[in-house]
């Protein structure tokens, strides 16, 4: 049970009356398999831009199968025609609501790249074949859906809808867009990890509750025309703090003479200086407070208010002190609840070990789908991240208190794979989740924990609160590798190397038993300009990974390797930070296949910076300094180069900019130079001895597409 006593357990409620009907072998897509269950209708169906994948990594089938073992008949619609209602009414009216996603990723970072080019292939639908989504899936889902059953109450989630809950800065239309929620004409959005807040609302409206008079959900986000009474407003709605000000203007002062510049002046230098107020951040108040955000239309046309609004947001995310948050959009507010109590262990036991297939949908026959297959025998340990870098968007999604999976659940898991999958080798390809080495780290104290508001707890520097002790991992581990069946357990997730440091041994145990050659690390960057903006640590930490890598790598009698992921054109980065970048990949025999580019996702730190040239990390105001941003399409691929320095058909562009930047010292055939001062013969210049070849994260995209889960 909940150790939170004010919390529901998520599968304490009392089962729906469709419970009679028990669990499917997969959940329905169309009337005739509906039929074959005996169901005369859905409870809830559930839209989304994915294909619909049963198995514990996608978001449809999370939702879905949560939403059964509480006793609800779910049918999916996945990847619909959009062009018009008929694919909506595929499985008829739905007795509760229709929940509309985009999929495990946003539609838009699914669809185009860091340079706004659109994909031909999409990882989540069979074939590999793109387009197979529309633009802005969850507003075009949305509105099909009310065409086809405006009365049924409509539910939005999944990382697409979660970062545009308040109004944000859209890359592709570089504009501020406001809140999907206007957009999809929905009746509620459901941000993050959804589950605690899915299965209340379901309830609800299972017991006949209005959707309209569901306003006390966290995780949750709705339209109202007026707020609450009880409710004392915080205004945040200015940046400037209130400091000396012009005496006011006397209305009779005669402005016809020669005087009358000498009477204001002198009239100025009898003013005394004003103190500065301080805003009390929390009024001594048995009230509740909800902090009110600058309106849409302030952040759209002032970038230095949109820091502003995006400092206040992420500092209301720890679920255990966060308040409210209201923006108006015209005459219209957007509320936002606090956000949802984290699942306690045996909760989060329960939601991964549901009976999924584990397969896709059978109407897809043996249609490959690559996202599928990358992690079909991988197991999620955990979810949340508190790293807090500034570019990514799983911190703001799941939160930054780890929720953990028990060690019991994770080992049957790898047992139910090993029984059930007929592709199984014998090679389970992870043990992770959004970052392979924080299972089951978290504060010392629950008391200082729900009162931190802090956005990371590995930057600048580790916590002194933070307990890094990562041996139950070595424990995992070698119970995983002990299953009968069981020949190798690889790490493929994001390692936080500045943390794994701590405990050297699991260092060793990772090195010696669980890397397949290759492991992918993200030092982002060499340089403090930009790691800074990206709140990632220096090269110093990387080099003291580095050195225990290889340390037991050679103890292992293994020749292994790292392989650093780097980010071109992120907000801070000047040219002379690429330039420098490009020197360390040289001087460590590094080439990138392929690269990175800044991709600037809704509502994520780095955006803020992109779009408004401020520092939402620290206090904002319109004199804050500014940052420099790589906005122009030619200095993106400038800094893209920079990363290829090894390209020659980067060369020329390469030496123009050497030299602009007063730096044609590195041009030229030697060890230490950047690029040769002319075009080689042949389009491949010779590769070095020892120089590795890697392929890094590619414009944005999920190292492994399925972590980007959605709710």
């Amino acid at each position: 049970m909940s150790n939170n006593p004010d919390v529901k357990h998520l599968f304490s409620y009392r089962k729906y009356w469709a419970e009679c009907f028990g669990p499917a072998p997969e959940l329905p897509m169309s009337r005739a398999e509906m039929d074959a269950l005996g169901w005369d209708s859905c409870d809830i169906i559930i839209v989304t831009g994915d294909a619909y994948v049963d198995h514990p990594s996608f978001g449809m089938a999370v939702v879905g199968r949560t939403l059964e073992a509480q006793g609800f008949r779910v049918g999916i619609i996945a990847q619909p025609d959009w062009t018009s209602a008929d694919a909506f009414k595929a499985l008829g009216r739905p007795n509760l609501f229709f929940g509309v996603s985009a999929g495990n990723m946003d539609s838009m970072i699914n669809r185009y790249t860091a340079d706004r080019k659109r994909r031909n292939d999409d990882a989540y639908t069979p074939g590999n074949v793109g387009g197979k989504r529309p633009d802005r899936a969850v507003i075009v889902y949305s509105q099909r859906v009310r065409e086809a059953y405006r009365d049924v109450p409509l539910v939005i989630g999944s990382i697409e809808a979660s970062l545009r809950r308040i109004a944000h800065y859209d890359y592709w239309s570089d504009k501020v867009r406001r809140s999907i929620l206007l957009d999809a004409q929905a009746d509620l959005l459901l941000y993050g990890n959804a589950e605690r807040a899915l299965v209340e609302v379901a309830h609800r409206l299972a017991a006949g509750e209005p959707v309209q008079q569901i306003r006390d959900v966290r995780g949750t986000a709705f339209v109202c025309k007026r707020l609450p009474a009880e409710y004392r407003v915080i205004d945040s709605t200015h940046i400037d703090v209130v400091g000396p000000v012009d005496p006011p203007i006397n209305p009779y002062i005669d402005t016809s003479g020669p005087a009358c510049a000498e009477t204001s002046e002198a009239a100025a230098g009898a003013v005394q200086e004003v103190a500065a107020v301080r805003l009390l951040d929390r009024p001594e108040s048995d009230q509740p407070g909800v902090i009110r955000l600058p309106a849409y239309e302030q952040v759209r046309d002032d970038p230095a208010l949109y820091a502003h609004a995006s400092r206040i947001l992420h500092k209301e995310t720890n679920p255990y002190n966060a308040r409210p948050l209201v923006q108006a959009h015209g005459d219209r507010d957007v509320w936002l609840n606090p956000p949802p109590i984290p699942l306690e262990t045996d909760e989060l036991d329960l939601v991964f070990e549901q009976p999924y297939t584990r397969l896709p949908h059978s109407s897809y026959g043996d249609a490959r789908i690559p996202a599928y297959e990358m992690i079909r025998h991988s197991v999620n340990i955990m979810r949340g991240c508190f790293g807090g870098c500034t570019f990514c968007s799983i911190t703001e999604h799941e939160g930054r208190i780890i929720q953990n999976r028990s060690e019991d659940s994770i080992i049957r898991e790898v047992e139910r794979i090993r029984d059930t999958s007929k592709a199984f080798t014998g090679v389970i390809s992870d043990l992770g989740g959004p970052t392979a080495n924080m299972w089951r780290v978290a504060c010392k104290s629950k008391t200082i924990e729900a009162a931190c508001r802090k956005p990371s707890c590995v930057y600048p520097g580790i916590c002194k609160n933070l307990n890094t002790d990562q041996t139950p991992l070595i424990s995992l581990y070698r119970r995983a590798r002990a299953v009968s069946g069981v020949k190798k357990v690889l790490i493929a997730s994001g390692l936080r190397y500045d943390l794994a440091v701590e405990t050297p041994a699991y260092v060793e145990e990772l090195v010696k038993h669980h890397v397949g050659g290759y492991l992918k690390i993200a030092p982002e960057h060499t340089e403090e300009g930009p790691l800074s903006k990206m709140m990632k640590p220096g090269m110093g930490t990387y080099d003291r990974f580095k050195a225990m890598f290889e340390k037991y790598s050679q103890e292992a009698g293994k020749q292994q390797y790292l392989i650093p992921y780097f980010i071109a054109a992120h907000p801070g980065t000047r040219d002379e930070d690429m330039m420098n970048l490009a020197l360390w990949l040289k001087r460590n025999k590094f080439r990138a296949d392929q690269v990175q580019t800044f991709y600037p996702s809704p509502m994520a730190t780095a955006t803020a910076m992109y779009h408004s040239g401020k520092n939402p990390l620290k206090r904002v105001t319109r004199h804050s300094d500014t940052m420099p941003t790589v906005r122009k399409l030619s200095q993106r691929r400038l800094h893209k180069a920079f990363l290829r320095y090894h390209d020659p058909e980067n060369w020329p562009e390469l030496r123009t900019a050497l030299k602009k930047m007063g730096r044609a010292d590195l041009i030229g055939n030697g060890k230490l130079h950047l690029v040769p001062p002319r075009q080689p013969a042949k389009r491949h210049a010779k590769v070095p001895a020892g120089t590795r070849t890697f392929a890094t994260q590619h414009n944005g995209l999920p190292r492994n597409p399925a972590r980007k889960r959605q709710r």
